[in-house]
């Protein structure tokens, strides 16, 4: 047996399909969608099945991404190495691999969790893995805002399987990650700009050039910062949560001037690594900042109790 037909076969190729890394920080913000969905604990059955469902689903739709983006990918520095780019792994085994995990994790989310869990995570399916990926990413430069309303809805996953409702603070943290998705995509794309231009993927910069893009994700950040400073303003976190979102804020508008005086060529990059650990952190502290506000003063919860729409 030949080398590249035993990597057919490695588990490794086959989780490296599912983007791993984004699924955790995917199932961070959905955790944290579903603690601040209750004052206490979230049910054990609902935090481990919720939890589940929502990475089997979120893999599939990676593996989507991975089979309708392989020609592009085996042409980027950055991808040429993913399974379906080099053919570890084939269209077909790739396709049942996405159909097994989808039909298993929509599975557990209809018959385990709730059925609109279930339902928004199909709606997500469909919007990043077949809107985005096979239309939007090819159509227009505006690819990445209109895109990122598909990867914001982990809170939202997270909120509905613990409430079975929509709910006006699940639907607050989706639009914080929504506006954090611009200036955390395009900060990678100034920096590889050259390679998404050699395989025609109307990327911002390239299809309006740099400066406009560096303006676009300072102005994004800032838009950013005023989102993340809504859970406070409508009483739904405390200063504890405020200190962090103003701060994590500080670090990534010190970044966004950075790429906007250009004066610092690894800017890009370094801004896009930030963007992953600001949201990671973000999270964590809205989290840590709920139970405080729990454990300190249960009486004033919410100025919303957050009613379902």
């Amino acid at each position: 047996m030949s080398e590249a037909t035993a990597h057919i076969t490695s588990w490794r190729d086959y989780l490296e399909l599912t983007k791993p890394r984004v699924v955790l920080l995917m199932l961070l913000c959905a955790l944290v969608g579903m603690f601040l969905a209750v004052p206490g604990m979230v049910p054990l059955d609902i935090l481990i099945f919720g939890l589940t469902g929502i990475a089997l689903v979120a893999g599939s739709a990676a593996v989507v991404n991975h089979l309708a983006d392989a020609h592009i990918d085996a042409r980027m520095a950055r991808t040429e190495h993913r399974p379906v780019a080099t053919g570890r792994v084939g269209f077909a085994q790739g396709l049942a691999f996405s159909a097994l995990l989808g039909i298993a994790g929509m599975a557990v989310l209809y018959f385990l969790v709730n059925p609109l869990t279930a339902w928004l995570n199909l709606a997500s399916w469909v919007g990043y893995g077949l809107i985005y990926t096979l239309f939007l990413k090819r159509a227009t430069p505006q690819n990445i805002v209109i895109g990122g309303l598909f990867g914001a809805a982990p809170p939202l996953f997270g909120w509905a399987a613990v409430s079975n409702s929509i709910e006006p603070g699940a639907l607050l943290l989706v639009l914080i990650i929504f506006a954090w998705t611009p200036p955390h995509f395009w900060a990678l794309a100034l920096d590889r700009k050259e390679e998404y231009a050699s395989v025609d993927v109307p990327m911002l910069p390239v299809t309006h050039g740099e400066p406009l893009t560096r303006l676009h994700i300072f102005l994004y950040t800032l838009i950013l910062l005023a989102s993340s400073l809504m859970p406070f303003a409508i009483g739904m976190s405390g200063w504890l949560y405020l200190a962090g979102a103003l701060g994590l804020g500080a670090g990534f508008i010190y970044w966004a001037v950075v790429l906007l005086i250009n004066r610092n060529p690894r800017a890009p990059l370094e801004t896009f690594r930030y963007s992953i650990v600001y949201l990671g952190l973000l999270f964590v502290v809205l989290l840590v900042d709920h139970y405080w506000l729990v454990v300190n003063a249960p009486a004033s919860r919410s100025l919303l109790e957050f009613t379902p729409l």
